[in-house]
């Protein structure tokens, strides 16, 4: 569920793994779009589909057919699309999810969105780790966590989703993969805006690690375990995102030390920028469970609160010296 890039790459990896797999669209003209050129014409013109991916806006049909439902949505659609599923469920179905962030407004994560939206007694598992769409989509070698507590459930994903090209890993901490993946892209504009401002890969690699020790306090703090936040869905998908200009999220830190606005530079990605909001998220549950995330915090403050870039790199750097563990 979900015909942007990721849920088409998905859908594609799925194919090429002979998985018969629907890829759904709340849009029947764009899914009518991708049908006719066998491509995701806006996100990945040059990856045809596999025959065994076919294509519809029709939830109902497919919910009647599907035991296994797989949502890459973004976090603020993320409620939306799961009351579509409990609308149209009328069987026992499974759930994973690829959607990385918070829900926006509550602060949740997404699992307990989940519990909310369709109860506990489903089997449900996340999907998570350093992926961009393009190079899944183009069989570039590539990892990723399936963290699920039920233990067949996460198993039969990897099994699904693993070939030569990509593998996937199976664990059971939801919480810690799915704080991992929503911190790191708060942590990604900061690198960008680090990178925009001429710091340097001195400043990139302190970033990333100081980033890190932050989001291992939160992940504590939400029931994630640190060895989890050290694996792919964590460190893993963190230097990816702040590394590599595929990233969304860095390349907004990038306009915003060039000086452009929010406004501007979100509208020239063209696509959603999952760190904005996720950024007001993380600073509310680090204020309200006393967590400190100083360089999360400067994030927010450019963003939503009228800093400038360089202003939010001198309050973090004119702090109070500490150790360092």
């Amino acid at each position: 569920m979900g015909a942007g890039a990721w849920g088409t790459a998905l859908a594609i990896l799925l194919a090429r793994n002979h998985q018969p797999v629907w890829l759904w669209g709340r849009d029947p003209r764009h899914i009518n779009v991708l049908s006719a050129a066998r491509c995701n014409v806006s996100c990945l013109p040059d990856i045809p589909f596999p025959p065994a991916l076919r294509l519809t806006s029709d939830l109902q049909h497919i919910m009647a057919l599907a035991p296994d439902v797989l949502v890459a949505v973004s976090s603020a659609g993320f409620r939306a699309v799961l009351e579509q599923v409990a609308q149209h469920c009328h069987a026992p179905v499974r759930l994973a999810w690829a959607t990385k962030g918070f829900e926006p407004g509550n602060g949740q994560l997404l699992h307990q969105v989940v519990t909310d939206v369709l109860g506990e007694a489903l089997p449900t598992a996340v999907i998570s780790g350093p992926t961009f769409a393009r190079e899944v989509a183009a069989d570039l070698p590539t990892a990723v966590t399936v963290a699920s507590t039920h233990a067949g459930f996460a198993e039969d994903w990897a099994e699904r989703l693993h070939n030569n090209n990509f593998r996937a890993y199976t664990g059971n901490d939801i919480a810690g993969v799915e704080v991992g993946g929503a911190v790191k892209n708060v942590l990604a504009i900061a690198a960008g805006i680090a990178d925009g401002l001429g710091f340097g890969a001195n400043t990139r690699a302190a970033l990333v690690t100081r980033g890190l020790a932050e989001m291992m306090r939160l992940g504590a703090v939400l029931g994630g375990r640190r060895e989890t936040l050290m694996g792919l869905a964590g460190l893993g998908d963190l230097v990816l995102t702040c590394t590599d200009n595929q990233s969304r999220n860095r390349r907004l830190g990038l306009a915003l030390a060039q000086g452009q606005t929010l406004t501007d530079a979100m509208a020239a990605i063209g696509q959603a920028v999952e760190g904005v909001q996720t950024a007001t998220e993380v600073v509310h549950l680090a204020q309200q469970r006393g967590i400190d995330m100083p360089i999360t915090e400067q994030v927010y403050q450019v963003l939503h609160a009228g800093r400038s870039p360089r202003d939010a790199v001198n309050a973090l750097l004119n702090r109070e010296k500490k150790a360092e563990l």
